[in-house]
């Protein structure tokens, strides 16, 4: 009698170690505690939509790695998004946004470079959590971008990378 197939238990653990990669991002250390974290889960046809999207971007851009993350994308049970949105967190003595102060960061448009260093210290965080439970993974900007284009991340979200995962015989993310 087969109580529960691999399939099906791959999926599941695909599905729960996206969960724990999601906690773990919201987390991880943020400057001045702010959190600007978002994420997101993509599976099944909404993340092979967002694929879809990456090829017509590699074409129209001559862009050749959207397309090998698309193929990716296809082999992938979920893919985990993770973004910031960005206002200065008004730390004195800081420049890393290449503004003066927080103050002309603002004014001028610019990114504050903490909300930035957050998002990677999430996206660390997260991608550790993928490697301790032995789903294949790899940190896209790609999908990421192609996912804010598509209008599909919450308001506000202006910087995005994804964490597509993957359980097989031989990782997709290998030999590319």
């Amino acid at each position: 009698m087969i109580i529960k197939d691999m399939q099906t238990s791959e999926l599941n653990a695909v599905m729960t170690v996206a969960d724990l990669m999601a906690a773990a991002a919201r987390t991880a250390p943020k400057g001045k505690g702010a959190d600007r974290l978002v994420s997101v889960i993509f599976t099944g046809e909404d993340k092979d939509m967002v694929a879809a999207r990456m090829v017509e971007i590699a074409e129209r851009e001559d862009i050749p790695f959207f397309r090998r993350d698309a193929e990716n994308i296809y082999q992938c049970a979920a893919v985990l998004v993770l973004g910031t949105t960005l206002a200065p967190l008004g730390i004195p003595y800081c420049g890393y946004c290449g503004y003066e102060n927080c103050q002309e960061c603002s004014q001028e448009g610019g990114r504050c470079g903490f909300n930035i260093i957050d998002l990677g210290i999430a996206l660390g965080s997260a991608v550790s959590v993928a490697a301790r439970h032995h789903i294949d993974n790899r940190i896209m900007f790609s999908f990421g971008r192609t996912a804010l284009d598509m209008g599909l991340l919450p308001e506000g979200t202006m910087v995005a990378y994804a964490v597509p995962l993957s359980v097989s015989s031989k990782s997709p993310f290998f030999d590319r």
